[in-house]
């Protein structure tokens, strides 16, 4: 069983991390450690590589956004959630592009193909509960829908930010029509 001190310093190095490589993907695990308060020795015992911490940080943040597919579709509708979902998953994606810039080719796709799992998963569910409802088509295909997200979190954000309108295209693609 892990300290709660232990447990403590991780969950700070992982937020510190987070916020650092997303905006320089050039951090050093000593500046981390530092900001977050903590030994440099305190670090390696978490992270051996800055790998390590880096793949860790992206876990951490598929997961929170895996995890709050329940809680949007017990409160909105499965095209409000899945809305809500994607602009979720687009911002991650920006911040994970600073995050990619801290990993090396093989870990960047290591992280890729571990994570492609839950995200399909959580698209999934969300167009089940659209399906069952009559909301969204029966010949959606999650994978399909991850692959049409990959062009709203490379449109610019800002005040030229794309990406809201691309979307409601997309998600006007997934409605259920009325047979003709």
């Amino acid at each position: 069983m892990v300290r709660a001190d232990a447990r403590e310093n991780r969950a700070r190095i992982l937020a510190v991390a987070r916020e650092a490589f997303a905006t320089d993907g050039q951090t050093s695990l000593n500046q981390v450690a530092q900001r977050a308060g903590v030994g440099p020795g305190t670090l390696y015992r978490h992270f051996a590589t800055r790998e390590d911490l880096v793949l860790a940080v992206y876990q951490e943040e598929v997961e929170r956004l895996v995890g709050t597919v329940p809680e949007l579709l017990a409160t909105r509708t499965p095209i409000e959630a899945l809305r809500e979902w994607i602009t979720e998953l687009v911002e991650a994606m920006r911040r994970k592009h600073g995050l990619g810039d801290a990993l090396g080719p093989g870990a960047r796709a290591a992280a890729n193909e571990q994570n492609r799992g839950p995200v399909v998963a959580a698209i999934a569910a969300i167009l089940d509960a659209g399906r069952a409802d009559g909301t969204i088509r029966a010949d959606v295909d999650a994978g399909d829908v991850l692959q049409l997200t990959a062009g709203l979190w490379r449109a610019a954000p800002g005040p030229d930010d794309r990406s809201p309108r691309m979307l409601g295209l997309i998600l006007d693609g997934l409605r259920a029509q009325p047979e003709r």
